[in-house]
Order: C-alpha cells, then sequence, then structure tokens
C-alpha cells in the first residue's frame, strides 16, 4: 500500500483520485486481513480432517460456522465416527445437531455398538436420541445385560405377595435380566412394564401351585413358567433370565378367610334365628289379643243368656221347673268340678311327698 501511494504522487494524482485509491486499498487490507483469520482459525481442523479421512473442507467449516453450527465439534465427532468404520456424511452431523440432539452421545453409541458387533445405523440412533431415549445407555445394556428387581425396592414395596391352592400365602423378590432390543427402543414399552409382567407371572405361577412346599423344594418352577408367557413381547427389551432371590412363607391365607367366612355364616345365621324370634314374638302377641277378644266375645255371649231366659219365661217357651232343673245341672257340674280339683291337688301332694 505505500507503494501505492508513493505511485500516485509521483504520477501527480489529484485529491479525489487519490482517496478513492486508498478506500480500495483499505477494503483490500480487510479482506486479506479476514482471510487470514479464516484460514487460521479452519486450518487446524481441516488439516486433522484431511489427515483421517474425514474430508471436511474449509468451505464447509465457513459454512457450518454462518449457519451457527458447533463446527468444531461436528469435525470431531466426524474424525471418531469414520476412524470407528461407520460410514455417514457431514450433513448427517449437521442435521441431527440442527434438530437438538446430542451428537456426542449418538456417535459414542453408533461407535459402540459398532465396536460390539450391532446393527445400529446413525438414523436410527439419532431418532432414538430425538425420542429422548438415553441411547448410550441402551446401548450398553444392550451389550452388558441390566438386572431389574421385582418389585421396584423405590416404590416402597419389598415382596410380592401371592397364594397357593392350599392358601398358604408365599412372598418373593426376583431379578429379572435384561438386554435392549435396539430395533424396538422407539414404540417399546419400558422398564415398568417388565416389572409389571413378570410380576403378574409369578402371582400367576405361585397361584397355579397345588402345595406351597413344591414352590419352596424348587423355586425354578416360578422362573420356567414365567419365562414361557413372552412377557418382553412389544417391549423395548429382551429377558434374558429371571431369578427368585428370595422367598418366604407367609400367612394361611386360606384358613384366615375360611375363619372369616365362618364368622360371617354365623351373623348370618343369628340375624335368621332373631328375626324368626321376633316374628315368633310378635305371632304370640297376635294370639294373645286374639284370645282376649275371643274371651270377650264370650262373655258377651254369656251376658244375653239371663236375657233370653227371661224372653223365654215371658213368651212361655220355658217352665220354672225347667229353670229349676237347669240350675240343678249348673250346681252338679260345680260340685264335680270342685272334686274333681280337690283330688288332683291331692294326688300332686302325695307324688310330692313319695318324690
Amino acid at each position: 500500500m505505500p507503494s501505492l501511494l508513493l505511485w500516485a504522487a509521483k504520477d501527480g494524482m489529484d485529491a479525489t483520485e487519490k482517496s478513492g485509491l486508498l478506500i480500495v486499498a483499505g477494503v483490500l487490507l480487510m479482506i486479506g486481513i479476514f482471510m487470514l483469520v479464516v484460514f487460521f482459525s479452519f486450518i487446524r481442523l481441516w488439516i486433522q480432517s484431511l489427515l483421517t479421512g474425514a474430508k471436511i473442507s474449509i468451505i464447509d467449516m465457513v459454512g457450518m460456522k454462518l449457519r451457527n453450527v458447533d463446527y468444531g465439534m461436528i469435525v470431531r465427532q466426524k474424525i471418531a465416527l469414520v476412524q470407528a468404520g461407520v460410514k455417514l456424511t457431514t450433513e448427517d452431523l449437521e442435521s441431527h445437531y440442527l434438530a437438538r440432539g446430542n451428537v456426542p452421545k449418538t456417535a459414542t453409541a453408533v461407535i459402540a455398538a459398532h465396536k460390539a458387533g450391532m446393527d445400529l445405523p446413525w438414523k436410527t440412533a439419532a431418532a432414538i436420541d430425538l425420542a429422548g431415549r438415553d441411547i448410550l445407555d441402551a446401548v450398553k445394556t444392550s451389550v452388558n445385560p441390566k438386572v431389574i428387581d421385582c418389585p421396584d425396592v423405590t416404590k416402597g414395596r419389598q415382596f410380592l405377595d401371592a397364594v397357593c391352592r392350599n392358601g398358604i400365602q408365599l412372598r418373593c423378590r426376583a431379578r429379572v435380566t435384561v438386554r435392549t432390543k435396539l430395533e424396538r427402543l422407539v414404540g417399546g414399552a419400558t422398564e415398568e412394564t417388565i416389572i409389571a409382567r413378570v410380576g403378574e407371572g409369578i402371582v400367576k405361577a405361585i397361584g397355579s401351585a397345588d402345595d406351597h412346599k413344591q414352590v419352596l423344594a424348587n423355586p425354578n418352577l416360578i422362573s420356567q413358567t414365567v419365562l414361557h408367557n413372552a412377557l418382553d413381547s412389544q417391549t423395548a427389551f429382551e429377558i434374558v433370565s429371571i431369578d427368585i432371590a428370595d422367598i418366604e412363607v407367609g400367612e394361611n391365607i386360606g384358613a384366615k378367610l375360611a375363619a372369616d367366612q365362618a364368622a360371617a355364616d354365623l351373623r348370618v345365621a343369628q340375624a335368621e334365628a332373631e328375626k324368626r324370634r321376633a316374628a315368633a314374638v310378635a305371632r304370640e302377641q297376635e294370639m294373645r289379643a286374639l284370645v282376649e277378644e275371643n274371651r270377650a266375645k264370650v262373655v258377651l255371649a254369656e251376658s244375653e243368656v239371663p236375657l233370653a231366659i227371661a224372653a223365654a219365661f215371658r213368651e212361655g217357651r220355658l217352665g220354672i221347673m225347667d229353670y229349676y232343673n237347669m240350675r240343678n245341672i249348673q250346681s252338679d257340674t260345680k260340685m264335680r268340678n270342685a272334686i274333681a280339683s280337690m283330688s288332683g291337688d291331692r294326688s300332686g301332694s302325695s307324688e310330692e311327698r313319695n318324690s
């Protein structure tokens, strides 16, 4: 630039031409500085990608910089993927980053799956990561199976309760070994479903046993029965094994239920008896009222006898001798009744003395 100014002074340019030339020189200087900054900013990453076979040009890095993409992280992750033997494009990494995915974790999961001999394409891993699943943990679980407690002790339950056919309660705890099925990780059921299904299968297996002693002698019967039910269908896991960690005898539920049923039947019988007793008492009261009513009718009828006798006297249908004969018969009847009552009292007193 100084040489350009000296050349302009020698040629005798006017002030306007000199100022324009200075502006052009300033612009060229700024472009040069910018190119130097860009070159030294991307040259190290470009050399790394070139030497490792990632093949990311400086223009691609500038484009990522303009799109507000962490180009340094993208370059490093692609280098790691290429070195691990995974084939993918820079656009795949960049699109996953722009979709707010976790590129480093996804790349690590794909590399681990590739090294373990599992088929995990980048698109599948990216979809799992964007779905909110921990793709790296899923790959680790697929390589190194995971153990799940059934029931989940974090939920406050320590044992599963089940009752055999003989009424004895058994309380057990199982440990389920599962392995992640990557192809079902999106849309598959989670650990809670596995725990629920295994718990249901254990309760069913114990409930179908005739005697609790059989289960205590061979807990493997529970594991075999549960494993044959395909409990891992439509889930994100594959059940490797089910092991009974602990089993103990609980209460005699059958006897307790029988006792409760007997007590309930007793209360029902007592209620029915009380109902019948109340009905009998009510019937007795009704009969007493009926007896009193009939006695009143008898008294009423007897009160009409003298009136009938007087009417018979007036009408001449009853004579005086007939009346006296009737009175004699009544007197004889009273005397016989009195004698009969006296003889009954004497026989009773004699029996008391003999006794």
